[in-house]
């Protein structure tokens, strides 16, 4: 039997003693009431879009829909959880959902609307259109990346979750493929993005495109892994921010 006066009966992370059982989480409403907006923000643009869009089965198809259906998902659960008093959710989830929408906002802005890159995508859009852009594209990215700045513990990400995160992207190259070659040829929209395009480039050329973006997204998820290893701890919100890893507040 344990001895009742012994460090190992109370100490956190003491076998068959949660931490969570041992030093109580709090709950965080900043981080909850911003992921909520974070999360209404995702949603509102995919409304706009929906309500403004003829063809739903191609808007579903785009990855910024895709990915701020994740976020919309993921930071909904998360302010939950940060106005429940629970434990923040794993680094590797919040870490996809945040290298998906910067893929999104990043590709769109450096490729999509660069009339330069030759896989621009520039072109009129209703008023609708425009707001949700701005939602899907520019807002929820950023939003994401303050709240990981700002709201969340550093030295969470590892090293393998660079390569796991990279399981979506990467089926997302055979799911847009495989639509387009099931669609008839002409039909708008085949396929999402220039660069994946088979009737401009044929299989060859969108390969190499799939090859040179998977790099690059690779390279960015390292970078969010660096970046989360050095960054500073924000000190203004020690005893607010929702750590990373479950356990009590540092």
């Amino acid at each position: 039997m344990l001895d009742p006066n012994s460090s190992t009966a109370t100490r956190p992370g003491a076998a068959g003693v949660p931490a969570s059982a041992v030093v109580p989480t709090s709950r965080r409403p900043f981080a909850a009431a911003f992921r909520a907006l974070v999360a209404l923000a995702a949603l509102t643009g995919i409304v706009l879009d929906t309500a403004d869009s003829h063809d739903l089965g191609r808007l579903f198809s785009y990855f910024t829909i895709q990915s701020n259906i994740m976020v919309a998902a993921v930071f909904a659960w998360s302010a939950h959880r940060a106005w429940t008093a629970r434990p923040a959710l794993s680094p590797r989830i919040t870490g996809g959902a945040l290298l998906y929408i910067c893929i999104t906002g990043l590709v769109f802005h450096f490729v999509l609307s660069n009339s330069s890159s030759g896989f621009s995508m520039s072109g009129e859009r209703t008023p609708l259109e425009s707001a949700a852009s701005q939602l899907l594209h520019t807002v929820t990215p950023l939003a994401a990346a303050l709240d990981w700045l700002l709201l969340t513990a550093p030295a969470g990400f590892l090293l393998r979750h660079a390569w796991q995160w990279l399981v979506y992207p990467l089926l997302y190259f055979p799911f847009a493929l495989t639509r387009g070659a099931l669609l008839a040829p002409g039909t708008d929209g085949r396929y999402p993005y220039p660069f994946l395009d088979v009737d401009l480039h044929g299989y060859a050329g969108v390969l190499g495109n799939a090859v040179v973006f998977g790099l690059a997204f690779y390279v960015l998820a390292l970078a969010l892994f660096l970046l989360d290893r050095i960054r500073p701890r924000p000190d203004g919100l020690r005893n607010r921010i929702s750590p990373t890893v479950s356990g009590p507040l540092k």
